[in-house]
């Protein structure tokens, strides 16, 4: 268990108290989807790929495969070529036609609630789980993507590299109410004031309590 002095912890709602002011409360997800699968699926082309680049492709994806039958049953080769422009298509293509195989057969066609139920479908890892389980069934849950990787590390919240050791240690530091919109706000946080290329530390309401401003 991390200990974290009554000073730290002061820091700590204090910059959660910012980002509530600053990006609301609201809770929101940037990718476009009507049902619990098609999250998933939108989810698992997210991967090193941009939540718009993803949105753009699913617009007609999501027409194209209206089911997760047609999911299971799709043409591998043109299963690729239709998510092609995400990257990685050959290994998405194949993890999403395997996932909606399993999700038909072992799960009636629903999408499981459990991290370990999530985390066993091909192509889903905890990142994945966690974005299931925060926007479809509500669970408390922290998402680590690169946003939330390095600005937790800039923030002084952790310093560790491997997603699942940093997921670890932001729910010691956060309170539960706060896993899932952290996550909302540290994107956007992420997009706006705090890029990886030229942080606009200058402007950034929380450059007082950064640990690593510059």
């Amino acid at each position: 268990m991390k200990r974290i002095s009554k000073k730290e912890r002061e820091r700590i709602a204090e910059i959660l108290r910012r980002l509530d002011e600053h990006y609301t409360t609201e809770y929101k997800c940037y990718l476009n989807y009507e049902t619990p699968w098609q999250l998933l699926i939108a989810t698992m082309l997210s991967a090193q790929c941009t939540d718009a680049r993803v949105n753009l492709v699913t617009k007609d994806l999501f027409v194209k495969y209206p089911t997760l039958e047609a999911f299971a049953g799709a043409n591998l080769a043109e299963l690729e070529q239709d998510i092609h422009s995400t990257g990685f298509y050959k290994n998405k293509a194949k993890n999403i036609i395997a996932c909606t195989r399993r999700l038909l057969s072992d799960f009636g066609g629903k999408v499981p609630e459990s991290i370990e139920e999530l985390t066993s479908l091909a192509g889903v890892g905890r990142k994945t789980a966690n974005v299931i389980r925060g926007n479809i069934y509500h669970e408390p849950s922290v998402v680590v993507d690169t946003h939330v990787k390095r600005i937790s590390q800039k923030l002084g919240f952790t310093k560790e590299n491997d997603p699942e050791k940093i997921e670890q240690e932001l729910m010691e530091v956060l309170p539960k109410d706060h896993w899932i919109l952290y996550n909302i706000q540290i994107i956007t946080h992420g997009r706006g004031l705090c890029p990886a290329r030229n942080p606009r530390c200058q402007d950034c309401f929380l450059n007082d309590l950064c640990k690593k401003p510059y």
